[in-house]
């Protein structure tokens, strides 16, 4: 007998979701689960923002939300009302809380902190070696990036960010309105955009995002984000109340999806989108789908339906073109927020349009340019 029915190694936003969604499950109440990290969530390290059309699982830590959004670029402006989605933002240190409340409500589940130094999973047996000991489960869920792909990537960069959450004296900002891209900055490092994201009108998040393949200087973040508060958002004074870095694989890599009874969640998953970075709500997806096969198989196996694997060609598409420099980033997006209506652009992020849908959405870009890029990537 195994120790465990399930380990989870990784409390982040892929973990700690399937966990939560397990512990609001009934089903899985007699079920002994284990979870791993590396050490304790306390500080608020991160933002996810996201859209959906409904309620989601995780609405009641919504921090804040917004249904207009601004798009800024040189040669167009233009602010949008996205409804019936709301574009909403939740703060690391809620999520984090919220989960680990939860946790300690079910005594099914253990937490250990530390390294898992091995994940491994044959034909007979799945384990974890921790601190010298083995852990065996009947399944294991990691975050972990396992170290040999498929297959090697044609394309690699990596979206890296910098946030700071600030306040001012002064009304700076609108509350009510958010700006999703704004690329009125030098492009000098890669596609590079602003988003702005106000919880008051004298408080925001202002984070700078950068494609490249890179990450930068610690005193560039810092120049790029005072210019910015300063020229484009004219803020005279602000506090910086706390900060955010991230770095995020934008890559074409096929990521297993399983190995044995070991499965993969999170980026190591495959679920962050390769041309945006974004990555929770289609955790959100993923851990519904291996809780439904759990359910209903009493194993954990999923396989993405052979049609969805076009969204993975357009990423590729996309990635092809700004790693070789073939459309600027600043072009490509404008192109597509100016010429198609900006429900149906995020229903296309989301992977959730038709075919139909996406030949509408891609005729404004230039067509020789885009078809040539995706044959390479097919051939």
């Amino acid at each position: 007998m195994p120790d465990y029915d399930y380990i989870i190694v990784g409390a982040g936003a892929a973990g700690l979701s399937l966990l939560t969604r397990m512990i609001r499950s009934s089903s899985f109440s007699d079920k002994k689960i284990l979870l791993v990290d590396r050490e304790r969530k306390t500080s608020n390290d991160r933002t996810w923002c996201f859209w959906e059309k409904q309620k989601g699982f995780f609405e009641e830590i919504v921090y804040k939300k917004w249904q207009s959004l601004w798009f800024y670029a040189p040669s167009y402006s233009a602010k949008n009302n996205i409804y019936p989605y709301e574009y909403k933002l939740i703060r690391g240190i809620d999520f984090y809380n919220y989960c680990f409340d939860l946790i300690q409500t079910a005594p099914n589940v253990e937490v250990r902190y530390g390294n898992a130094d091995h994940v491994i999973s044959t034909d007979t047996e799945t384990w974890i070696e921790m601190e010298g000991q083995k852990i065996t489960a009947a399944f294991i869920f990691s975050s972990i990036i396992p170290g040999k792909p498929k297959q090697k990537p044609s394309f690699h960069l990596l979206q890296h960010f910098k946030g700071w959450v600030i306040s001012t004296e002064e009304k700076n900002f609108n509350a009510t309105e958010a700006t999703l891209m704004d690329f009125r900055v030098p492009q000098l490092n890669g596609t590079t955009f602003f988003y702005v994201m106000p919880f008051a009108d004298n408080r925001a998040l202002v984070e700078y995002t950068i494609f490249s393949e890179s990450i930068l200087a610690e005193e560039v973040y810092v120049q790029s984000l005072n210019e910015y508060i300063a020229d484009t958002l004219k803020v005279k004074s602000f506090r910086i109340e706390s900060e955010e870095f991230g770095v995020i694989p934008m890559t074409d890599r096929i990521f297993p999806e399983r190995t044995n009874n070991l499965i993969y969640i999170g980026t190591a998953g495959g679920n962050t989108k390769p041309s945006s970075g974004y990555t929770f709500q289609f955790i959100q997806k993923h851990t519904e789908k291996l809780l439904s096969a759990l359910l209903q198989n009493g194993a954990p196996f999923i396989s993405k339906p052979v049609m969805d694997k076009r969204f993975h060609l357009y990423d590729s598409t996309l990635l092809n073109i700004l790693s070789h420099h073939k459309m600027e980033g600043t072009e490509v997006f404008t192109k597509l927020f100016r010429n198609n209506n900006i429900t149906d652009v995020l229903q296309f992020l989301d992977n959730e349009t038709t075919l139909l849908q996406e030949m509408r959405l891609v005729t404004v870009l230039p067509r020789k340019l885009f078809v040539r890029a995706a044959l390479q990537q097919l051939l």
